[in-house]
């Protein structure tokens, strides 16, 4: 069974979100605040975190800010307020999905499936396995979902590797921010053009700390795609 810490301030809520998961078959682990959150998190491996924002002490974004600077665990965050401005600030943090309260649990549970499928990406069985993508020194290997620059790993949240794996698999095609948004995310799951901008925010710039800058290029008026890549001599 997958383990979900489960972090928020307000025991009903911890409650609806628990019972709702644990019949789906996955494993709780309760945190009521940040600080106890975090604890947990370096206590024992977790498979997606499900995190607060509006806590009290240590928010979620600073929840979160902790542990992305040891993992990238899938973040779903979850708010009282929906409000663009802070939909914006977790995915640019590095956050997989966010869902204001008050939400549906059969939705969340559905949220969650979707996130899980991403990161742990297609069992192969008795299948050839992918080969790897590259571009301008970028590596991505979709079977063990992984990222590097020139053998250095760049670490991506599940719907950035998403995200990457559409433009390098598709070297010549200019993607509009719909068609990621049909690509990247499960069906039934809705996100604004503003989302799609804040998750290609974080690829450029994880990838430009690594050393690869400029690999994504916007096209003024329709989305983006891969960069022109020079050609070798």
């Amino acid at each position: 069974m997958q383990n979900i810490l489960v972090v928020d301030d307000d025991a009903h809520i911890r409650e609806v979100i628990t019972f709702a998961i644990e019949k789906a078959n996955y494993n709780t682990i309760i945190a009521e605040n940040g600080f106890e959150a975090v604890a947990c998190f370096k206590q024992q491996p977790v498979d997606l975190i499900i995190l607060d924002i509006g806590m009290p002490e240590m928010d979620g974004f600073e929840v979160c800010r902790e542990i992305r600077k040891h993992s990238e665990v899938p973040i779903l965050f979850l708010s009282a307020r929906d409000e663009e401005i802070d939909r914006i600030l977790g995915l640019e943090m590095g956050g997989d999905d966010y869902v204001t309260k008050p939400f549906s649990p059969r939705e969340l549970v559905a949220r969650i499936g979707a996130i899980l499928k991403r990161t742990n990406g297609p069992k192969i069985t008795g299948e050839a396995k992918p080969s790897q993508l590259q571009a301008g020194g970028v590596q991505l290997d979709p079977s063990y979902r992984s990222v590097a620059y020139n053998g250095q790993p760049v670490e991506l949240t599940s719907i950035e590797f998403e995200i990457l794996k559409l433009f390098l698999d598709r070297p010549r095609m200019t993607f509009s921010r719909d068609r990621i948004i049909d690509l990247a995310y499960p069906p039934n799951i809705h996100v604004s053009d503003r989302t799609i901008d804040s998750h290609i925010r974080n690829v450029r710039s994880k990838l430009a700390n690594a050393g690869a800058p400029n690999l994504i290029e916007t096209v003024h008026a329709v989305g983006f795609r891969l960069a022109a890549q020079p050609v070798p001599s």
